[in-house]
């Protein structure tokens, strides 16, 4: 009669264990997560470039899933953490982790236009990258402009803040890309996205100059370079390809055509920008892991890592196409392999970690000390 009662306090453990799990998953759940959607969107979209279609279909399946799961665990943090949620959204690290919605949200809407064909829920995903990205950028940078208590340059700001630049240009980048699929509002909506893509080139030129005086001019631990930093080439890159997608629409529209070689000015010279720095987060990554022989775990910080890779690749490419460079093809057929590995890399530590945490919810429960057993 007692083993009965003993399997079901052990079940009763285990779900009180996992219950436990979750619930904290929920309350720590860390903003800038969305950038795994991120950063599978555009390898999946890389994967349509080279031209591996089943894998750039099952990676947007994939997706899918990854967003509505991280959309549910975002409400119920909302739901019953929402100190937690708030004190997030003010602080001056963690806040920008936030623009990983917006920007989940502009390169799922491209895969629906890319891969599913599917025009009407890019365009409702396209409001809502719009909806989010004023309720953010207003909310966030007021907060931490009338905020009393500031921390230092030196610990408030990081290459996480770029993802500001993502957003804004996410916005730009699903907007062209939806103008041609519009019955209406064409030339609208193509205005609205050359705008964005202005003022997000502006704000990466504004920050990645304090980014950059950080690095220079205060001590530089290992820990202070964390997968974030990786998003100085990211935000230029999404900057080239938005501005790619607005040259591809320039035949239509008469006030493009004006502004072509501003047009293919700037973002040859975002695009070469992005190139710069990769040399540069490279040596710097050495340092960090081989030379200072810091631990590699998995944080999901690390999918700030992987979308840049991914977003050179596809803005490389289309920076070819639109500019008729042949030989810069030659670069995201080689780089595509860099950037999948990274995401197969960054995705097997997501599971081990996940493996693990479920491993320990099941682990044996342990007996009282002291407790009889009949025998």
């Amino acid at each position: 009669m007692d083993a009965p009662a003993v399997n079901q306090g052990q079940a009763s453990t285990i779900f009180s264990r996992l219950t436990t799990a979750l619930a904290g998953s929920v309350e720590k759940l860390h903003p800038a997560y969305f950038a795994m959607v991120m950063s599978t969107g555009i390898i999946s979209i890389d994967c349509k470039l080279i031209g591996y279609n089943r894998l750039a279909f099952s990676l947007f399946i994939l997706n899918i899933g990854i967003y509505l799961w991280l959309l549910l665990l975002t409400a119920a943090r909302i739901r019953f953490y929402p100190e937690q949620f708030f004190t997030d959204l003010i602080d001056h690290s963690r806040g920008v982790g936030f623009f990983t919605l917006v920007a989940a949200s502009g390169v799922l809407g491209n895969q629906f236009i890319l891969i599913g064909q599917n025009y009407e829920l890019s365009r409702y995903l396209w409001y809502l990258c719009i909806g989010l990205w004023l309720g953010f950028t207003y909310f966030i940078f007021t907060s931490f402009t009338v905020k009393e208590n500031k921390p230092t340059l030196e610990l408030g700001i990081n290459g996480g803040w770029l993802l500001a630049v993502v957003a804004t240009q996410s916005v730009s980048t699903l907007g062209s890309l939806l103008t041609q699929h519009l019955k209406t509002g064409q030339q609208e909506t193509v205005f609205f996205s050359l705008c964005m893509w202005l003022c997000g080139g502006m704000l990466y030129i504004w920050l990645i100059a304090l980014i950059f005086y950080r690095y220079t001019f205060f001590n530089f631990s290992p820990s202070d370079f964390s997968p974030p930093y990786w998003i100085n080439m990211g935000a230029v890159s999404i900057t080239t390809l938005a501005g790619t997608r607005i040259i591809s629409n320039a035949d239509a529209f008469p006030f493009l055509q004006e502004l072509m070689p501003f047009l293919k000015g700037f973002t040859m010279f975002f695009w070469a920008t992005g190139t710069w720095w990769i040399p540069m987060l490279f040596f710097l990554g050495i340092w960090r892991h081989f030379y200072k022989r810091y631990p590699f775990s998995y944080d999901p910080l690390y999918w700030g890592l992987v979308f840049p890779l991914g977003m050179y690749t596809a803005c490389t490419y289309h920076l070819a196409r639109v500019l008729h460079l042949q030989f810069l093809y030659a670069i995201p057929n080689y780089f595509f392999y860099v950037a999948l590995s990274a995401w197969v890399i960054i995705f097997c530590a997501f599971l081990h970690n996940l493996t693990q945490s479920i491993i320990r919810a099941f682990a044996p429960v342990q007996p009282l000390s002291g407790s009889s057993h009949p025998k």
